[in-house]
């Protein structure tokens, strides 16, 4: 069995004298929701695209389904469907006559039953006889996956699916990853600067800045490493700031709220403290998540 879907060591892509990929590494197993992260200009995309032999890496080596991208291109890409930037279509076409165009390039299923699987998978029922130029960029992005379903790949790679949307296109995108994985059991690798996005719906990732793997792990693991920003609501903020004088970064918002600096293992002790002070706990909200981590490993 093999070990990883994907093994990248120590990639790297030059353009003339300007490195846009100085030294990535990065390991996508079986199952993964894989989350790559980084700033505009980090190296997302032309990892992703060294990744599918859209262009040649300068120096490293990149590993799919356990076959060499360099000796064998036809075998590691033959598992995996993408959308690179966004999805492009013939726009007069409907969506149906599109992704039978598409499926017979990729030597997929094309029958009527099999093309309406995929779009109602996607959301797109009834919808299938109107020609794309009348569809909103999320319905594209929709369709776009619809697409690399359609020759049953066992990986997808989406470089940043939500770019564009609004809040309700992110939401449905996010959902239809989840149900990529859940439903059809597949290994999704997508790249997004969305980081609230990434935390909601990967459980692994990697993030790279200015070229170079910063971390890479499990998504949970390496947020708990990380101390919280908690807001509590209570009875009296003052009083609970002086019950909690042995605690560091405290500080009072206003008479019924204060913010505190402490581990996601502290958030008990300090509720345990304040009811035996007689402070009521009305509500506990933990406010820094994977943005404030991201950001802490990425500032210059």
């Amino acid at each position: 069995m093999e070990s990883s879907i994907i093994s990248i060591s120590h990639l790297a892509k030059n353009y003339g004298s300007f490195q846009a990929v100085k030294d990535v590494n990065i390991t996508v197993n079986k199952g993964d929701v894989y989350g790559i992260l980084g700033p505009n200009g980090a190296g997302k995309s032309t990892t992703i695209r060294c990744m599918l032999s859209l262009i040649n890496a300068s120096a490293g080596s990149i590993s799919l389904f356990g076959h060499d991208i360099k000796t064998h291109r036809k075998e590691a890409l033959s598992k995996i469907g993408c959308i690179v930037e966004k999805p492009d279509f013939y726009k007069y076409l409907s969506a149906e006559t599109n992704l039978a165009i598409f499926g017979r390039m990729a030597g997929a299923d094309v029958s009527k039953k099999n093309l309406h699987k995929m779009l109602s998978f996607v959301g797109l029922q009834g919808r299938e006889k109107d020609k794309v130029s009348g569809f909103s960029h999320g319905m594209k992005q929709r369709l776009g996956i619809a697409q690399t379903l359609l020759h049953n790949p066992d990986l997808i790679i989406l470089d940043e699916p939500t770019t564009g949307l609004d809040p309700q296109g992110i939401i449905d995108i996010r959902n239809l990853i989840l149900n990529l994985k859940n439903e059809f059991q597949k290994t999704i690798v997508l790249s997004s600067h969305i980081l609230s996005e990434i935390e909601l719906i990967a459980n692994r990732m990697v993030i790279i800045n200015k070229g170079i793997t910063v971390v890479e792990g499990s998504v949970q693991a390496l947020l708990n490493q990380e101390e919280l920003l908690v807001l509590f609501e209570v009875t009296d903020s003052k009083a609970a700031v002086n019950s909690l004088s042995a605690y560091k970064n405290i500080q009072i918002i206003d008479p019924h709220h204060f913010e505190i600096t402490i581990s996601k293992n502290e958030i008990p002790e300090c509720i345990a403290k304040l009811q035996q002070a007689g402070i009521l706990v009305y509500g506990v909200e933990t406010k820094r998540k994977l943005e404030d981590y991201f950001l802490k490993l990425t500032k210059a």
